[in-house]
């Protein structure tokens, strides 16, 4: 006899919206984490009386109607709007490329100076139809700009040669010939007040939720207990890896607390020169209080440095590498995901896709919607 309609295997966004659209239908599911907290990596704990994120920053954007309704019944948002600063050996521009950004490296005022500029480097580097990042990245905004903000910060976090990345990847990074700092410039942006872990908490009220479960190691008899199985994890591990594992870059943190009230003046700040092991300082109190001088009214702060590498079994799959040779690996494990008609596979690793957050809770409301 089965005890519930639903084990939903990770209790990051996918996992905990497909519970709260289950349980509010009438389903009875049980969520079950191998990690020792709900969440997933949108986690964040309380040090200092700053939301540190854990597994890195997360800013919430979106431009649907739907996702920001859903969100804003378990969470007020603050509106922060996040801007980004570049170092490259102690030179400071703005990210997203912008015509703050084209100013401080060329000197130009006018988009028209800067439309020029990017399209006279793209010339001279040869460059009609790009086939890779590096290509990709010159046609866009110029070799000076790809040299000393692209290049390095790309190579440390993919651990790859520009040459060797699929264009696409940079097409995520916004080119705005505006003097607009707004990084995701999307209607609806901000963190939660309380913080995530207490917007998907809200999420969970009523869930049965086992923490410290292993469920590939305990497959079979929780498989047992349920009806139907969402399953948010990597694919490769759900089956075996009986294709061979698929790549994915490993992230770490190095978070300290400071006794200054401002470290660096900013919640990011990328460093793009190839030398400096990690890839930025993310002060945490900034995400909170954005850039006022509320934040300097606690006397410490908190920053993590965050270091890409390359991943190996049993670490924790950050990025999918989403190159040809993981796009046809992929395929395979997805033919077999079809297969296996009782079980819901959703979510960033499951899925081997990147996600943003409102990407994720658009895709697990339209799962759900299926399911009901």
């Amino acid at each position: 006899m089965k005890h519930y309609d639903y084990l939903i295997v990770g209790a990051g966004l996918f996992g905990a919206v497909i519970a709260e659209r289950m349980t509010a239908a009438g389903k009875h599911c049980l969520i079950v984490d191998r990690r020792d907290h709900i969440a997933g990596n949108v986690y964040s704990e309380q040090i200092e009386g700053i939301h540190v994120h854990r597994y890195g920053p997360h800013i919430f954007h979106t431009n649907e109607h739907r996702v920001w309704d859903y969100v804003n019944r378990f969470a007020s948002f603050n509106g922060f709007k996040l801007g980004t600063i570049a170092n490259y050996k102690g030179e400071v521009y703005s990210l997203p490329f912008n015509m703050y950004t084209f100013n401080r490296m060329w000197g130009v005022i006018t988009p028209e100076e800067a439309a020029a500029r990017i399209e006279c480097q793209r010339r001279a580097a040869g460059i009609t139809e790009p086939k890779n990042l590096e290509e990709q990245a010159i046609s866009l905004v110029g070799t000076d700009i790809y040299e000393k903000l692209v290049k390095g910060y790309t190579e440390k976090q993919w651990g790859r040669a520009c040459k060797n990345l699929p264009a696409f990847i940079i097409k995520r990074l916004p080119v705005r010939f505006t003097y607009d700092n707004n990084y995701f410039n999307a209607l609806y942006q901000g963190i939660p007040v309380e913080g995530y872990t207490k917007m998907v908490e809200h999420m969970l009220q009523g869930v049965e939720i086992r923490l410290g479960v292993d469920y590939l190691k305990h497959k079979q008899e929780l498989d047992a207990l349920a009806e139907k199985v969402v399953y948010t994890g990597p694919i490769d591990a759900y089956f075996e890896y009986c294709f061979g594992p698929l790549e994915y870059r490993l992230v770490r943190f190095e978070t300290e607390t400071l006794d200054t009230a401002n470290y660096q003046g900013n919640a990011i700040v990328n460093y793009t020169d190839k030398e400096t092991p990690f890839t930025r300082i993310i002060e945490h109190k900034w995400f909170q209080f954005g850039k006022d001088d509320r934040g300097n009214d606690l006397p410490r702060t908190v920053i993590s440095r965050e270091y890409s590498s390359e991943w190996r079994q049993g670490d924790e799959p950050y990025y999918p590498v989403n190159d040809e040779r993981n796009g046809r690996l992929y395929a395979k494990y997805k033919e077999l995901a079809e297969a296996a008609g009782n079980v819901v596979f959703g979510g960033r690793l499951a899925e081997y896709k990147y996600y943003d957050m409102d990407q994720v809770i658009a895709a697990a409301l339209n799962a759900a919607q299926t399911m009901v």
